[in-house]
């Protein structure tokens, strides 16, 4: 199985942080049973202050093609056209099998 966790800064002119976490969380939550592969998908909004990431992407795939099918299937890219990629200046990526 393969991990796939994102970490995300939004961009320092967004006004409304909390609804904008709020629409990429239930966009990318959203995907869980449309994507073949993806087995778990959750999205953390509220970390701690010690935090420097302001949303986090933790899902779960049943092997690396279904990582890259995730990776450009349509539905996923369009809630990361349009609820993700426009509101987030940095993003680091971390996959690994478990």
């Amino acid at each position: 199985m393969v991990k796939h966790i994102i970490l995300w800064q939004l961009n320092d002119d967004i006004n409304e942080a909390d609804k904008i976490k709020a629409d990429i969380k239930d966009g990318l939550e959203g995907l869980q049973g449309k994507i073949p592969g993806l087995l778990d998908i959750s999205v953390k909004i509220h970390g701690l202050a010690s935090s420097n990431a302001d949303v986090m992407l933790d899902s779960s795939f049943e092997d690396e093609e279904a990582l890259k099918l995730y990776a450009s299937h349509p539905e996923h890219v369009a809630v990361a056209d349009l609820k993700v990629r426009p509101f987030t200046k940095t993003r680091l990526c971390m996959d690994y099998t478990y």
